[in-house]
């Protein structure tokens, strides 16, 4: 455990859940605030800096996809989504709105600290490598430099113009160093869980934005190909 204490978020209608999600952690040494609600969590973050987020997907009102949506528009930090329903429409849906993680209850006390232990490491050696934390607004690596807000694309300092979704795109990308999606995963997460479409146009915006930013784009150092499974950033 690093000597610096780690701060939990978790966001749970059903407080016996809760509290025992909490009790496992604390007694790893992490400190663990309760949210019984997806308002409630993200008024949380706006007080607190968390080094995590366990986040219920069948919360009242607003339920953990909506939330996850919203957290993913400010933060980078894990988000480890737990739900009792198993399916695996479910679980894409969720990695595809950019969950790190997807535990189905009931789990031990040892999957789910062991789980909260790794995302926290691996996003600990990303901001390291990175030289970025969660709420810079400027992310950049090897000559590439995203300027989220401004929704603005430099290389090696000069200005790349991409349309909405190929920067959305990229940025999705980018923020998930190392993490391979599908196409169907980025279709869903860039153009909509409901878009209408075909998958297929990952690929042609893929190939757009490596004549834009890739000095061979056969040769890709930013976007790679994971043949057979999808595309990744090349941390």
């Amino acid at each position: 455990m690093d000597t610096v204490t780690k701060n939990i978020l978790i966001i749970e209608d059903d407080q016996s859940i809760a509290l025992l999600q909490k009790d496992y952690l604390e007694i790893s040494g992490y400190a663990v605030t309760v949210a019984a609600s997806g308002p409630e969590g993200l008024k949380a973050m706006e007080k607190t800096d968390y080094d995590l987020v366990i986040l219920d997907i069948m919360l009242p009102g607003m339920d953990g996809f909506e939330v996850l949506k919203t957290i993913r528009g400010q933060e980078l930090l894990p988000v480890l989504l737990v739900s009792a329903r198993g399916e695996e429409l479910y679980k894409i849906k969720g990695l595809g709105l950019g969950a790190d993680d997807y535990i189905t209850k009931p789990f031990s006390s040892g999957e789910l600290v062991a789980r909260v232990k790794a995302h926290i490491q691996k996003f600990e050696r990303m901001k390291e490598r990175f030289g970025n934390g969660p709420k810079k607004r400027s992310l950049q690596v090897r000559g590439l430099e995203i300027e989220k807000e401004a929704r603005q694309v430099l290389l090696n300092g000069q200005e790349v113009l991409l349309p909405q979704k190929e920067f959305d795109l990229l940025l999705f990308l980018f923020q998930h160093p190392g993490r391979v999606f599908s196409k169907e995963e980025l279709f869903e997460r860039i153009w909509g869980f409901d878009a209408t479409g075909d998958i297929s146009t990952v690929t042609v915006h893929i190939a757009r934005i490596r004549e834009k930013i890739e000095e061979n784009p056969s040769k890709p150092q930013y976007i790679g190909t994971v043949w057979g499974s999808g595309y990744k950033f090349l941390a």
